[in-house]
């Protein structure tokens, strides 16, 4: 280590610089560490509130057993991360003050758990309130490891944090799903607004997915493509459709809640190790940084060179400028944004993919439409079914066929079934044979 005492000179400055990156690294390798262990909880609490807002759905009679073993596993998860919070006050950490106010407003929401869960044990509270709450606390979590991951200070792994905070969000929405989900199925009613919400997180999660898959590496991205043709993912696309096109305070079958909750829980633990994938990867490229930088701290003469050799990115270009055997093109750029082939920084990347978003703003709008027009389509079809006893090949045919001959769209033909009155089922059923 250089002795900072000794006179200043270009060798203590160049050993120095070299060490401080050495313990920037350090601090991202401690940070993942603490991203892990975070991520391991909101897992933990996530599977707690889904089991306990269909608990307290189902008055009770579905999962009780689920979550009390939930909660006993949950626990040694909150004293590890209490343990990890307290290495991260030492001052040799780097924390934030940001950081530190995060951990105490975690810690506040981990300490208010105990009469939470005593409200759920006795269903003093509604299914909605408790999914809530839950959601609440993993709401703070995640927004302390997106500050962790963007205070680490070095761009180089920018993309890789991008992808991780990505699918970290992803996974909280796909756990909100299931946590409504299941708090639907397990009342044996549906709610518009829940399945609006439902609608809503199928958006949100493939969004996130979307800027995961961007900026993460090809194998995780392959595999996470491959993991959407699992039979899995086709039972859970039918059960959503089930929930999603159902009509307001139409029954539901409160066995599926169970089901519903398996498979969701499949895909989110796919999410879940794909995270675990990216943390790892993570803390070997800080230990290979690491054991790099300290091999350079061992020759002097070689960072002098390597400073000679790699000047600050403006003087190539002012180098150029001033060249008398090229034209003049443009005036150097003014310091301070990313110079070409320099990483941008995490906070560019996640401002980049804000402002690209924004954009697909309308592309989302649509997508939304589409959603609630096939509901209202999939809901005419029950219509028909129920009332003139048709399948439902043959009830989308007659749909289709009034489109046609009315020339209208399909949608406005589904919307004025739904708003006939029974009188009239009654006398089309009288003039039409059954199929």
């Amino acid at each position: 280590m250089p002795d900072l005492a000794a006179p200043l000179s270009v060798s203590n400055l160049v050993l120095r610089s070299k060490q401080l990156e050495i313990d920037a690294v350090r601090h991202l390798a401690s940070r993942a560490e603490l991203v892990d262990v975070i991520g391991q909880l909101i897992q933990g609490l996530q599977r707690e509130r889904g089991a306990s807002g269909a608990f307290l759905a189902s008055k009770a009679q579905r999962f009780a057993d689920m979550r009390l073993r939930v909660v006993e596993e949950v626990g040694p998860l909150e004293a590890r991360l209490r343990e990890v919070f307290a290495q991260h006050i030492e001052p040799a950490q780097g924390a934030t003050a940001k950081a530190l106010s995060l951990m105490a407003w975690a810690l506040l929401g981990m300490e208010s758990l105990p009469a939470l869960r005593t409200q759920i044990e006795r269903q003093a509270m509604t299914a909605n309130d408790s999914v809530a709450a839950y959601s609440h606390l993993i709401a703070g979590l995640i927004e302390l490891v997106f500050h962790v991951a963007d205070a680490a200070g070095l761009p180089s792994v920018s993309r890789l944090l991008v992808a991780l905070l990505h699918l970290v969000q992803a996974e909280e929405e796909a756990g909100q799903e299931r946590a409504l989900g299941a708090l639907l199925y397990a009342s044996g009613r549906s709610n518009e607004a829940h399945q609006q919400r439902v609608i809503h997180l199928i958006d949100a999660q493939e969004r996130s997915l979307r800027v995961f898959a961007e900026f993460a590496e090809p194998e995780l991205r392959v595999r996470w493509e491959q993991q959407q043709l699992s039979p899995g993912v086709a039972k859970l696309e039918r059960l959503r459709r089930t929930l999603c096109v159902a009509r307001p305070d139409a029954a539901l079958d409160g066995d599926l809640s169970d089901i519903w909750f398996d498979v969701c829980s499949e895909r989110i633990n796919a999410l879940w190790h794909l995270q675990v994938d990216l943390v790892k990867r993570l803390r070997a490229d800080c230990e290979a940084r690491i054991l790099e930088a300290q091999q350079d701290l061992q020759d002097s003469k070689g960072l002098l060179r390597g400073l000679r050799d790699n000047p600050p990115q403006r003087t190539h270009a002012v180098d150029r400028f001033f060249d008398m055997a090229l034209a003049p093109t443009a005036v150097p750029a003014p310091p301070g944004g990313a110079q070409a082939g320099e990483p941008a920084s995490l906070m560019e990347l996640l401002q980049t993919q804000t402002a690209r978003m924004a954009s697909m703003e309308a592309e989302l709008d649509a997508a939304r439409r589409t959603l609630n027009e096939r509901k209202v389509i999939e809901r005419a079809k029950g219509v028909l079914m129920a009332r003139l006893g048709m399948n439902e090949e043959v009830a989308f045919r007659v749909l289709q066929k009034t489109s046609m001959d009315q020339n209208r769209r399909l949608l406005e033909v589904a919307e004025a079934t739904l708003s006939l009155p029974d009188l009239a089922f009654a006398q089309q059923g009288q003039r039409d044979p059954k199929p």
